[in-house]
């Protein structure tokens, strides 16, 4: 008897039908004779209606405060599990449907974007024996204080991994509006392809970059504590794409997939005094306050006295970067600053990049012979990402598509 952990997001449960067809799927794991544990998201929708509540009475800036509105939004996933214990006991299905602080599952204190630190098996495993299927309520978990916490964005991701990794669950099935994961957009490349196996580490970067199929932290989870996980759609049968160590893939194609960003802004110092610490001037201030910043390039003069500095941080930061950056505290002296918001990431993605030369400069000739320019490059092992102008992200977008190989074959009429 296998334990299997299903997690379905908020348009698998978005009304009563939903989360009465979401548990048949659970339905024909326990009539192969499996356990099951289930995670839920909100119903579509109701979180953001939830933190609309929230927003017009306060503004989130003290700790209290978000311990609040933790204990808010935390409400929309307890309100699922109930309805899909509800739906299973339709089927006949012994059930109990679990809130984060009753398994209880630990988490510091980082009100709205905790990390997990425990998970205590023995209340879920004893419902377990009974028969029972565990609903567990997405999303959420409590403090050592004792207060409901939420652990950001996505959250229902992490918490189906990590349970599955705290119980050895077989594997994780990620069911959501897609039918697995993709070489690019289906929405965008039309020919884009279903992929039948990933790696954490290209997911990894494509969740980072991105797609937004996982939540980056759950891919971390999966990966570090080796969970199988399977993406697939709630509104069919068919397998999903499933998430391996890179042993498992047999080929290991030059470019895996590639992934794309609208929330890019890009800021440039133009002529910054160059000198030891200058780097650390700029970036330290804007770690302070949060800011991520993502690509950077540094172009020193011939003279070697002044350089221009440009980086990128996501558009709903632009304002409060930018704030920082003039405010002048412990940043170094230059003479003007310019913005773009304008901009987009692309980047292409597989763990063939060890082992197969020539991908940047396929990338940069294809981009070329689109009249696309590149503003800024970045790379790693796995990766290669460019900023380019947001006009020009679909044409990219298939045109790389094209170039590496990765264009779905056509079926013929016979």
């Amino acid at each position: 008897m296998a334990l299997i952990v299903q997690k379905f997001g908020g348009t698998s449960v978005a009304d009563i039908d939903r989360i009465r067809h979401a548990s048949g799927h659970t339905a024909r794991e326990i009539a192969a004779g499996n356990k099951v544990i289930v995670v839920v998201s909100a119903m579509a929708g109701v979180t953001n209606q939830l933190v609309e509540y929230c927003n017009q009475l306060s503004p989130l800036a003290t700790v209290e405060s978000r311990a609040h509105y933790d204990h808010v939004v935390a409400s929309g996933e307890q309100v699922t599990s109930g309805l899909m214990a509800l739906a299973l006991a339709e089927r006949g299905l012994p059930s109990r449907a679990w809130c984060g602080w009753q398994i209880p599952m630990t988490t510091d204190s980082a009100h709205s974007k905790a990390r997990i630190e425990h998970i205590d098996v023995r209340a879920i495993n004893e419902s377990l024996s009974r028969g029972e299927v565990a609903v567990v309520a997405g999303f959420q978990g409590i403090t050592a204080e004792g207060k409901i916490s939420t652990l950001g964005r996505g959250g229902s991701d992490t918490t189906a991994v990590a349970l599955a990794a705290a119980f050895g669950a077989e594997r994780c099935d990620i069911y959501t509006d897609v039918d697995g994961v993709y070489t690019c957009d289906p929405r965008i490349v039309k020919k884009a392809r279903k992929l039948d196996k990933v790696s954490y580490e290209e997911m990894l970067e494509m969740a980072s970059l991105g797609s937004k199929v996982l939540q980056t932290r759950s891919v971390e989870l999966a990966m570090n504590y080796h969970v199988r996980v399977q993406v697939l759609s709630s509104f069919d049968d068919k397998p999903g794409t499933f998430l391996v160590d890179e042993e498992e893939l047999v080929e290991q194609q030059r470019v895996t997939g590639i992934a794309y960003s609208r929330e890019e802004a890009r800021i440039t110092l133009v002529n910054v005094e160059n000198r030891p610490g200058v780097s650390a001037g700029i970036f330290g201030p804007l770690a302070d306050a949060g800011i991520n910043v993502d690509m950077i390039v540094q172009n020193v003069t011939e003279s070697g006295t002044q350089t221009d500095v440009t980086f990128t941080v996501a558009k709903t930061e632009l304002a409060r970067a930018l704030q920082i950056v003039k405010s002048g505290e412990g940043m170094p002296r230059f003479e003007n600053v310019h913005t773009d918001s304008g901009v987009a990431k692309i980047s292409v993605i597989g763990v063939g990049m060890r082992s197969h030369a020539g991908i940047a400069a396929e990338m940069f000739r294809t981009l070329a012979e689109k009249n696309i320019n590149i503003i800024v490059i970045s790379t790693s092992e796995i990766k290669i990402s460019v900023l380019i102008d947001e006009a020009y992200i679909e044409l990219a977008l298939r045109a790389l598509h094209t170039a590496y190989g990765l264009d779905a074959v056509e079926e013929k009429m016979v």
